[in-house]
């Protein structure tokens, strides 16, 4: 199992949009999700600062991401959700959300 952090910035005045997006996630989303070997997924948000977390539990991290961002839905859910975010400036080239380096953990 490998754990993930990533944070991202919502566009200002688009906090509520955002919230009710996921107060409503798509079913299908959320089975697409459960299909890429994803469990223990949440999203913070601080200011206007988002932090997800989530556990992957799968041997194949690239393959599955890949396959989830292929899925129509997923670039349906995409579609309404992007224009809420601005990604950091500091994230790698090819991340929208940007990858956490973990420095600690306790079970």
């Amino acid at each position: 199992m490998q754990r993930f952090g990533q944070i991202i910035n919502l566009k200002p005045g688009r906090i509520e949009e955002y919230k009710k997006l996921h107060a409503e996630v798509w079913p299908d989303v959320t089975k697409a999700i459960a299909k890429s070997n994803i469990k223990n997924y949440s999203i913070y948000l601080k200011d206007e600062a988002l932090f997800a977390y989530f556990e992957y539990h799968g041997n194949e991290f690239e393959k599955d991401m890949d396959e989830m961002a292929a899925n129509p839905i997923i670039q349906k859910w995409w579609d309404v959700c992007k224009p809420c975010m601005l990604s950091i400036k500091t994230r790698k080239e090819g991340e929208w959300w940007a990858n956490m380096e973990e420095i600690f953990h306790q079970d």
